[in-house]
């Protein structure tokens, strides 16, 4: 017969589980709140490497009472720790990109439907439905390699809408296909790459939105965001530059309509942390380290610090503003021991 505190824990345990439907049907901030700090919990009690940061921290997860409390995982412990909260093993393995020498963050994803239902519903809402939209990805540096979560969420959205494709350097044969292709297009490239293509085949881009994401490589000298948003729009002839915000440590992503300004669907949040206290929340328009919820990690860690430095405005949207300089965060050398 099951010991009197197995079945308390089974039954906390049971109170605590996070399922799809609790995360997508999030609409409202009170219903945030409720979701996260049953993540929390099950996070607390399930991911090992969060429960030892949290014992190590000194923080008692029923101290835990709000969101704007909740103690955010280094993401640096992607690199050198399994980040894990799902049962059996994980359907696929994310990674990072990195330079030569660098280590990588591997993200072990159990249930790969989470993913896609996340990265096809984030897209509905800013840009409705896949099927109406041709989608051509320009995104040399993650096709070159494996375990890229940015590939993967192309691949189903362009299986999806039936109509573009992926390319590599072969620029004028992107070009071609775009200019024979009558429906509203995105093009999704790696920063780097939409330089050299505005550089070497400028032109107007028709019924076309441009999306830039993932930033240079180490194939270019990095410039500022408004910079190379200038130069794209020139080159192609739009008005704005469309911007994806994600990584391979998260399953959801935040979009940039223009400006630089990034917004969230409903079950991610994005927060401000002092750069030089880990445990110290500003308030909206401070700049700082950017925190992120991201409820569809639900069985890796939903909550993550970065390395990336931003402001968050009072409507919740966020803009980045570059990298923590220091990147040895407060909090990550307690669990490289």
């Amino acid at each position: 017969m099951p010991h009197y505190h197995d079945k308390i824990k089974k039954n906390c345990y049971l109170c605590n589980m996070v399922t799809a439907e609790h995360i997508f049907s999030i609409r409202t901030a009170e219903q945030f709140s409720d979701v996260a700090l049953r993540a929390f919990r099950f996070a607390a009690e399930r991911c090992e490497v969060y429960r030892k940061y949290l014992e190590l921290t000194g923080i008692e997860p029923s101290s835990v009472t709000a969101v704007e409390q909740i103690p955010m995982l280094p993401i640096e412990l992607f690199k050198s720790h399994d980040i894990y909260a799902g049962a059996g093993v994980p359907e696929a393995i994310f990674t990072s990109s990195a330079t030569t020498g660098m280590s990588v963050s591997r993200h072990m994803v159990a249930d790969l439907s989470i993913y896609e239902r996340a990265f096809t519903e984030a897209f509905r809402r800013f840009y409705g439905e896949v099927e109406q939209w041709s989608i051509y990805g320009l995104l040399p540096s993650y096709l070159e390699r494996s375990g890229s979560s940015l590939i993967y969420m192309v691949d189903r959205l362009l299986t999806r809408c039936g109509s573009g494709g992926f390319y590599l350097n072969n620029y004028e044969q992107l070009l071609a296909d775009m200019a024979a292709d009558s429906k509203p297009k995105i093009l999704i490239g790696v920063t780097y790459a939409l330089l050299d293509l505005a550089e070497q085949f400028a032109r107007p881009l028709e019924n076309t939105i441009i999306m830039e994401t993932g930033g240079m490589k180490g194939h270019r000298q990095e410039l500022p965001k408004s910079q190379i948003h200038s130069i794209l729009c020139s080159a192609f002839g739009v008005e704005r530059i469309h911007s994806e915000y994600g990584m391979a440590e998260l399953l959801s992503q935040g979009y940039s309509v223009g400006e630089g300004i990034f917004a969230t669907p409903p079950w991610m949040r994005v927060m401000i942390r002092d750069i030089n206290d880990p445990f110290a929340r500003l308030s909206a328009g401070r700049r700082g380290a950017i925190d992120i919820i991201d409820l569809a990690n639900i069985y890796s860690c939903p909550f993550i610090a970065t390395q990336d430095v931003g402001i968050v405005h009072s409507d919740g949207t966020f803009s980045i503003e570059g990298r923590v300089t220091d990147a040895d965060i407060r909090g990550c050398n307690l669990l490289v021991q």
